[in-house]
């Protein structure tokens, strides 16, 4: 039974992030800080669950091909789907007016961001295509995990922002630092794979 637990995480962690964007997608003037808190430690929940499952799967040498296919889609899922929803017109709607007034974009997060963020992963993702294909294993390496790291802080600080309703000055600056160190850390983190790719390939 024990080796279906790192896959029963995983499923776990798609149902959270099912969770999550329909808290995003889904609020109502009167709740709205109260569903960004939610979102918030639904968010962090699932992020935790990704570093355990795999550590899980290791530990106990079940790692599976529905783990090896499954986790990463979650993750990215997880992560350029906030990007998304953060940057879409929809997401600032009367109940996010009520506190943003003013706002054209109350998360910091634009759509070109997005765009660098789906690039880069087509890209690894064709490249890992090509290499298992060819037998090269083409794991993640340190920088694909840093790049991860960066991205959920990011959507943790841009939820407690909303939470906090923009009132915070610190937390704003760090919502806006941790946002462009994302999109940084993801445009890097391309190139260690390219490199890599170059010599296995």
């Amino acid at each position: 039974m024990y080796r279906q637990v790192p896959n029963i995480i995983t499923v776990s962690r798609l149902a959270l992030t099912i969770v999550f964007f329909f808290l995003l997608h889904v609020h109502e003037k009167d709740t709205f800080t109260r569903q960004m808190w939610i979102g918030f430690v639904v968010f962090v929940v699932a992020a935790l669950t990704d570093a355990i499952d795999g550590y899980l799967a290791r530990k106990w040498k079940v790692e599976s091909v529905f783990g090896r296919i499954v986790d990463p889609f979650v993750d990215k899922i997880l992560i350029v789907g906030a990007f998304i929803l953060f940057s879409s017109d929809e997401f600032v709607n009367v109940a996010a007016l009520k506190y943003f007034p003013d706002a054209r974009n109350i998360t910091g997060v634009a759509p070109w961001m997005c765009v660098v963020l789906i690039a880069r992963e087509f890209l690894i993702t064709g490249i890992r295509g090509v290499a298992e294909a060819k037998g090269v294993d083409f794991s993640a390496d340190w920088a694909g995990k840093v790049k991860m790291i960066v991205q959920s802080i990011a959507v943790g600080a841009i939820m407690v922002d909303l939470a906090l309703t923009g009132q915070n000055s610190f937390v704003r600056i760090t919502r806006d630092i941790t946002i462009w160190t994302t999109v940084v850390v993801t445009a890097l983190s391309a190139i260690t794979y390219i490199v890599r790719a170059r010599r296995l390939l």
